[in-house]
């Protein structure tokens, strides 16, 4: 199986996903809903009573979702499988939980079984209970819903995949994402210092070094 697809490398035009319309039937009652998961409230325009659009961005999000009236003719909770990527699932469901929200247990995929009853989601229809038992980037999910049954996604991804991230474009979007970074880094770290028997008085290098190799999808130091 092939973990990852070759894209050309040649500079193209960048095309930038900004925004993703959700389709809501009472606007007021979703816009208390994602502003209660604490999103930031980016717009609420409207012209008469017939058009109105309402923006959020999720944390550390470089994308947006609009909903409102007469902003798309999807019927209400028609849109699934909308993932939020999260560096840490335990923290971000336990968010969600402190702020009323319902949200099911974290789950992981049946390895290649990908039939099932379940609902349909990245690994398919099956979905076994608890994290990825080896906790690997991509591998453990949560979901929930907004009133009117629009579906998403928690991912756990700590290392992209080789090629999708560049060293140099090395980011983080929160404190929260760069302090798991650091913790996975100090945690490898006292590892290291353990096979070699002695303090590394190095470690903001292998710290640096590591944090960049592990967002990049690269060999990870030992």
């Amino acid at each position: 199986m092939t973990n990852a697809i070759e894209t050309p490398r040649a500079r193209t035009v960048d095309m930038k996903l900004e925004i993703v319309v959700i389709p809501v039937s009472d606007v007021d009652r979703a816009k208390r809903f994602y502003g209660g998961l604490g999103w930031r409230l980016d717009a609420d325009f409207a012209a008469g009573e017939d058009w109105r659009v309402i923006q959020f961005t999720p944390p550390g999000s470089p994308s947006s979702v609009i909903f409102g009236k007469n902003v798309t003719a999807a019927a209400p909770g028609s849109a699934q499988g909308l993932y939020l990527i999260v560096s840490d699932i335990k923290a971000a469901r336990d968010e969600l939980l402190r702020r009323g929200v319902e949200i099911g247990e974290v789950f992981h995929g049946a390895g290649d079984v990908h039939a099932g009853t379940d609902e349909p989601y990245l690994s398919g229809r099956r979905r076994v209970s608890g994290a990825d038992p080896d906790r690997r980037s991509y591998g453990s999910f949560a979901s929930f819903k907004d009133p009117d049954g629009n579906g998403w996604l928690f991912q756990e991804v700590t290392a992209r995949l080789p090629g999708r991230v560049d060293a140099d474009d090395t980011t983080f979007t929160s404190s929260t994402e760069l302090a798991s970074a650091l913790r996975r880094a100090a945690a490898a770290h006292g590892e290291h210092e353990k096979r070699t028997g002695q303090h590394d008085a190095d470690w903001p290098d292998w710290y640096a070094n590591y944090i960049v190799r592990e967002q990049a999808g690269k060999p990870l130091p030992s």
